[in-house]
């Protein structure tokens, strides 16, 4: 299906947010169990000699493709199952081509970023990760580690081109999926819709900070108040997982909006059906 290139409005950005958390709740268990299948094989695949790392970073580009394939299913009054996630890959064979590519690609610079940051730290991660397998390290033990000259740096600079990386390949595995562009193309697309509704992303990134900041703040006041302080990071596990299945929903929407409606050649895109606020945009 042709895909249009569009400019998005700021306050979509907010909307992407709401609307993914109004999907999420049509299907909770079965959007759940996909993240909790992929972070179930993501640890498989760490049990590999040498390659178990990289192939976690390569597969991050397929994660996001997976989730954007069943949140779409489900508009369409369709369902979620974890074969979303290789589905991408069952297509035509330039396709798959294409998004492995993509996915190389993606993997390669992560780990490039993840060894300058290590050796700006002066290998801290590596000797956390060293301390972390001999057993349970000290408190003090990991807080005289991060404490050390570089640290900073160097997970700031981590963050600071992880943030860069992500822009081309926010859209690509999808146009490249539904769209049919070529790699080059598809980094090129990404990149000038972000630029071209950077506002928009602004917000969205704000909600999303206001969004865990609002929920760390309201569950601790709500522990303090039930004498249970201690008890309040036991929902840091299950809130943090439902955050990041919804912000992989939440991709869809901004793609949606910035592209159009991502279905197969020759389909044509059915009426609305995500329910929202008379103000909100409507869901392919």
């Amino acid at each position: 299906m042709a895909l249009s290139l569009k400019t998005v409005e700021t306050a979509r950005g907010a909307r992407w947010i709401g609307d993914a958390f109004r999907l999420f709740v049509r299907k909770p268990l079965a959007f759940s169990m996909l993240f909790a299948v992929f972070l179930f094989g993501a640890l498989l695949v760490s049990l590999l000699p040498f390659v178990g790392s990289m192939l976690q970073l390569m597969a991050l580009p397929l994660l996001s493709l997976g989730f954007m394939v069943a949140g779409q299913s489900v508009l369409l009054g369709g369902t979620a199952h974890p074969r979303q996630f290789i589905e991408p890959l069952r297509t035509d064979p330039k396709r798959r081509q294409t998004l492995l590519t993509l996915c190389l690609i993606y993997g390669l610079c992560a780990v490039a970023i993840l060894v300058l940051a290590d050796q700006v730290s002066n290998q801290a991660w590596e000797r956390l990760q060293t301390l972390m397998a001999k057993g349970q390290p000290s408190p003090s033990q990991v807080d005289a580690l991060l404490s050390e000259p570089g640290v900073a740096t160097g997970l700031l600079l981590a963050a600071v081109l992880g943030s860069l990386l992500s822009v081309p390949f926010w859209h690509a595995p999808a146009l490249v999926h539904w769209g049919g562009q070529t790699a080059g193309q598809a980094l090129f697309s990404s990149t000038l819709a972000l630029w071209r509704s950077k506002s928009a992303f602004l917000v969205y990134m704000l909600g999303w900070l206001a969004v865990i900041a609002g929920f760390a703040m309201v569950s601790a006041l709500i522990f303090n108040l039930l004498g249970l302080s201690q008890l309040a990071g036991v929902l840091g596990l299950p809130a943090g997982l439902i955050f990041s299945t919804v912000f992989y929903l939440s991709v869809l929407f901004s793609f949606n909006d910035s592209f159009g409606v991502g279905l197969p050649p020759g389909d044509e895109p059915p009426a609305p059906s995500l329910p929202s606020t008379p103000s909100a945009p409507t869901a392919p």
